[in-house]
């Protein structure tokens, strides 16, 4: 499976479907091997989510520096208004499992 084999060799896996972290099967093999899956979201050309999934990067790097496997984060696109003014805006990077406690 694609998991394990990004898990073993240290990767961090991309995928662009959210509903992932619902599929048992998906979500068990990111927790049987420890791997790092980042779900890139938005509806929008994936010329569009490469280019700010790069911008975001920094954002990305913290995110996988504060986070050890088994981990899936959701990158997030920067919000319209935002790419208006600065069409080098980055977006930002979520935990979304295992859920954060909450306050």
């Amino acid at each position: 499976m694609w998991l394990s084999e990004s898990a073993a060799r240290g990767w961090v896996a991309l995928t662009h479907d959210a509903r992932i972290r619902y599929k048992p099967n998906e979500l068990a093999a990111i927790v049987q091997h420890k791997a790092t899956l980042l779900v890139i979201v938005g509806k929008t050309p994936y010329a569009d989510l490469a280019r700010n999934f790069v911008n975001t990067l920094p954002h990305v790097l913290t995110f996988l520096a504060a986070h050890r496997p088994p981990v899936i984060g959701k990158v997030y696109r920067p919000a319209p208004g935002e790419l208006a003014r600065n069409a080098k805006a980055g977006g930002r990077a979520e935990l979304w499992y295992p859920k954060p406690p909450r306050p």
